[in-house]
């Protein structure tokens, strides 16, 4: 027969945590949570964008400029709206872009050098951001416009 011997190693028990704890543990997770809301939000507003489109016209000027981050930046002359005052002046409109990749940089050198009118295809960013350029306009694409 066997006999029972009684050891003095007493069990461990697990102890439940504390209902603080539970609330700090789940306000930890919430805020990390929401922070990842919010980067993805802030995300989508700085890199997707708001519209699209394009306008025609002839450049008039494109630089690089900026203290810290150069962006470049140009201006077409998209023509312009008789006054209506019969002196046969023209209010001519100016548009304001600003360009990421070289290349298209260098297309737009190319139809200013020709002295060819383009088309300039944009997409419209949410915010203008300082480091990205000074305007909410981005061109994406030149194209020559035959004739004129």
């Amino acid at each position: 027969m066997a006999t029972y011997i009684p050891t003095t190693e007493k069990k461990e028990e697990k102890k439940k945590p504390s209902l603080f704890k539970k609330i700090i543990s789940r306000l930890k997770i919430g805020g990390v949570i929401l922070i990842l809301l919010l980067i993805a939000v802030a995300s989508y507003f700085v890199f997707g964008s708001y519209s699209e489109g394009y306008r025609a016209g002839n450049v008039m000027k494109l630089s690089k400029k900026g203290l810290v981050f150069k962006t470049w930046e140009g201006e077409l002359n998209v023509g312009g709206f008789s006054d209506g005052g019969g002196d046969g002046d023209m209010a001519t409109t100016v548009w304001s872009f600003s360009v990421e990749d070289e290349t298209v940089v260098k297309e737009i050198e190319k139809a200013v050098d020709e002295g060819s009118k383009v088309k300039l295809r944009y997409v419209e960013k949410y915010f203008q951001l300082d480091f990205c350029g000074d305007t909410k306009y981005f061109v994406t694409k030149v194209e020559q416009v035959d004739g004129e």
